[in-house]
């Protein structure tokens, strides 16, 4: 499956994003620490050469923390771009982010540093910014691409800092990526059909995290063998029915997604770093 989602604001997005990238000293990449590969858009690569670029791996207070510990050994050993992990609401993690960076530029007080915030949709830009502003100046939530335009808050210690609209490239090739990124909330729910994400999340909590899908729906007696079994049986549940009491999958579907999005059935992540190679290896076949 290809999908397609490049809503035109992010055309205009790119345009300014080039401009503007001459102009600062160093850019937060944001990705969501449950999808680090998935939420790294490769455009930020090209427009980055030349910058200190740091990797924030966000939302790590919904992630898998061994997961995200494996992430950030992976970056490391990469040995090209450093990554933290921080959850944005926390004053202290957004400004270990913040200062991480400044400590790798050199400081000029005659001027104002510009610090640049880039990442696709939905992942925690804006709320980053509203932590280090210490005040709500940048709209956030659930729904991706919030932001539309790009916005200048100015910070203590001469600081600049700017929020920039999450951008997605404009085909996401891989099945496995988009429906990671659809899974996650990065990609309009309009784009795919929600049976599919549901399906697909339902896979994933089989396999992965077995437990704590166990005990947040305690009406499970033993581990459903398939997907389609625990889309059903969240639908009798949780009431998602049609007349005759035939199974709403769509409605199933929705309901597994929000919990999963809020984190109500636990820490988890999406891919692993050990997922990679696996990728390349079905390139290559």
């Amino acid at each position: 499956m290809t999908i397609q989602w490049f809503p035109g604001h992010m055309v205009e997005t790119e345009n300014l994003l080039k401009k503007a990238i001459s102009k600062v000293d160093v850019v937060l990449e944001i990705l969501d620490a449950r999808l680090p590969q998935a939420s790294a858009n490769p455009f930020v690569n090209k427009i980055c050469k030349d910058k200190f670029r740091l990797k924030v791996l966000n939302k790590s207070d919904l992630a898998d923390s061994e997961q995200t510990k494996s992430w950030l050994e992976y970056f490391e050993a990469q040995k090209e771009i450093p990554a933290i992990s921080i959850c944005g609401s926390q004053k202290s993690q957004a400004y270990g982010a913040l200062n991480y960076c400044l400590g790798k530029v050199k400081s000029n007080r005659a001027r104002k540093l510009k610090v640049m915030v880039v990442g696709i949709p939905n992942t925690g830009k804006s709320t980053i910014l509203n932590t280090l502003a210490g005040k709500r100046i940048a709209k956030t939530g659930n729904v991706p691409a919030i932001t539309r335009h790009q916005q200048r808050t100015s910070l203590k210690n001469n600081i600049d800092i700017y929020d920039t609209p999450g951008i997605l490239w404009p085909v996401i090739e891989t099945e496995q990526k988009a429906y990671i990124l659809a899974a996650s909330g990065a990609i309009s729910d309009t784009a795919i059909d929600y049976n599919d994400i549901g399906f697909f999340a339902a896979n994933l909590l089989i396999k992965r995290y077995p437990e704590l899908l166990m005990q947040r729906y305690s009406f499970l007696k033993t581990l459903p063998k398939d997907e389609l079994t625990l889309i059903e049986k969240i639908g009798y549940a949780k009431g998602c029915l049609k007349k005759g009491g035939i199974i709403n999958y769509q409605k199933a579907s929705e309901a597994l997604i929000r919990e999963l999005r809020a984190g109500k059935i636990g820490r988890i992540s999406f891919e692993k770093p050990e997922d990679l190679d696996h990728d390349h290896e079905t390139e290559n076949n």
